[in-house]
Parts: C-alpha cells; sequence; structure tokens
C-alpha cells in the first residue's frame, strides 16, 4: 500500500504542474513581470513564419526583456536637441581624414563599385557612430519587441510613466505615437530576426541604438536585410564590420539616385534618405567638403 500510495502522488504532482503551467506554446522570461507583453508578439512573428522552436528560444533567453526605460528615450528623442556642431570640428575632421587613409582600401572598393565618393561614406559614419567607436549600448531585439508589444494598452501604461517627467508629453500625443511605432517596430524586428539569422549573429545580444539601429553604418533592420552588402569578400553582410559598413553606405545611396557629379541639391536630397533632417544633411555634407 505504501509504493501504491506513493506512486499515486508522483502522477497528482505531474498533473499539477502540467495544469498550472501558464500559455504553454509561447516563451517568456518569468523574471521579468513585463515579460507577458510578448506574448501576442510572438503569435503575430508565428504568423510572419517563424518557427516556433525559434521563437521559443529567444524569448526565453535571460537577457530578453521588456525595455520601457530605453524605448522611453527614444519616445522623446528630439532631432533639434542634437549636437550636430562636434562633428564638424577639427578634431573630429582630423579623426575622420584618419579614418579614411586607414579604410583607404574599403572606401575606393566602394567607389570603384558604387561611385560614390569616400569622403561622404566617411561623414556618415563620422555622424552615425563617430566612425564606428560608439554603436549604441541597447539589445536591438528587447528595443523592437518592446515597441512591438505596445498594441497592449497594459504595456502602453507601463511605458508611459517611463517618460522622462520634464519631457514626457500629453497622453493623447503618446497614444498617436505608439499607434504607428508599434506597427514600424513590428516590421523592423521581422528584418532583424532575418537579418542576423541570415548573417550568423547573435540576435538577443546584439545592441544598437535605442531606436534599433544597428552596425556602424546604423542601418535599420529593414534596410540591413535589404541593402547590406558584404564589402570584403567573406560571404557575411555583417554591418559591424567596416568593409562591410562602408559597402553598405554607398549602395544606400547609390540606390536612393547618387551619381558622381550630381548637384548640391540632389546631395542633399539624398542624404535626407539616411535621415529625414535638414540640419543632417547639411552637416554631412559640410564635412565631405571639408575632407575633400
Amino acid at each position: 500500500m505504501r509504493f501504491r500510495a506513493l506512486g499515486f502522488l508522483q502522477v497528482f504532482l505531474v498533473f499539477l504542474c502540467l495544469a498550472i503551467t501558464p500559455n504553454q506554446g509561447w516563451s517568456t522570461d518569468h523574471s521579468d513581470p513585463h515579460a507577458i507583453f510578448f506574448k501576442d508578439v510572438q503569435t503575430r512573428l508565428l504568423k510572419e513564419g517563424f518557427n516556433q522552436s525559434m521563437i521559443d528560444s529567444l524569448y526565453g533567453k535571460p537577457e530578453v526583456r521588456f525595455d520601457a526605460g530605453t524605448v522611453s528615450l527614444f519616445f522623446v528623442h528630439s532631432e533639434a536637441r542634437v549636437d550636430y556642431e562636434q562633428f564638424t570640428t577639427w578634431k573630429a575632421i582630423r579623426k575622420a581624414r584618419k579614418y579614411i587613409k586607414g579604410h583607404d582600401k574599403e572606401l575606393q572598393s566602394a567607389k570603384a563599385t558604387y561611385r560614390v565618393d569616400p569622403e561622404v561614406i566617411t561623414a556618415i559614419i563620422l555622424v552615425e557612430t563617430q566612425l564606428g567607436t560608439y554603436m549604441g549600448r541597447s539589445r536591438v531585439f528587447n528595443v523592437l519587441s518592446t515597441m512591438a508589444a505596445l498594441n497592449d494598452p497594459e504595456a502602453r501604461n507601463v511605458l508611459y510613466k517611463e517618460l522622462p517627467p520634464k519631457r514626457r508629453y500629453s497622453r493623447a500625443k503618446f497614444e498617436k505615437k505608439a499607434d504607428w511605432r508599434t506597427k514600424w517596430a513590428f516590421k523592423e524586428l521581422v528584418a532583424f530576426i532575418h537579418y542576423t539569422a541570415r548573417e550568423d549573429l547573435d540576435t538577443t545580444r546584439l545592441k544598437g541604438s535605442y531606436a534599433g539601429a544597428i552596425g556602424i553604418a546604423q542601418f535599420m533592420p529593414t534596410n540591413a536585410y535589404k541593402m547590406a552588402k558584404d564589402g570584403n569578400g567573406d560571404g557575411r553582410r555583417n554591418l559591424y564590420e567596416h568593409a562591410d559598413a562602408i559597402a553598405s553606405v554607398a549602395y544606400y545611396l547609390k540606390y536612393h539616385g547618387w551619381k558622381p557629379g550630381i548637384s548640391s541639391k540632389k546631395q542633399h536630397r539624398m542624404v535626407l534618405h539616411y535621415n529625414n533632417s535638414d540640419v543632417y544633411a547639411n552637416t554631412v555634407l559640410k564635412i565631405a567638403k571639408k575632407l575633400k
């Protein structure tokens, strides 16, 4: 009787564990109280064609978090607050000239292939990541997953409370931003998973900007997946390597219409595709002119 009783108890405990296991078919890190917001994101990713085991593996990793702190910085970002003058100082230009000299082979190859001047490529990389020395500290997977989860009202509440008090705007304005950013971020998340899988990069640990831009050239994942180029011939399009980043910037500009000898007005319009900011485009072209 004693052994039969123990057997029944064991069976009961197994049944109890199965009964209380929540939300089977999707994965989350239970140490993060807000990870439940990723449930719907995972469901939508499955509809995009990703397999269950891959999604479970990604969202089951301990580094995956609902990152309201980082995303809140993106929501209050203002292009007017960016100090673009820092990139046109003699010190910055000297570093850019050194970069051109150090990466002459890659820059000349990009010029020969895509017909984009090394000075323009270097100017963009200077402004984007200080010549590859600062590419962002945020886990891109977390950033994009967090924004993609903002179709959940409670997730929005958590994020809105995280906005810096001195820069917090009206709830109505926030809701409008969240509406389009959650849709945009989901597309970027899909592209990011595809890109990192294709290039054999660590999806959940890769770091970038608080907007989700990646690598030396700060491409958004949709652009990385479609437009990244292999600049060193190793068979990969790794935007964290200078040769690939240089080739990718050149191709991106060519794709949008860059040609040798185009007018300053057209050059400005081409650079706006990279960042739709007049001050950004003016700064890039000013740097390129100084580097001539």
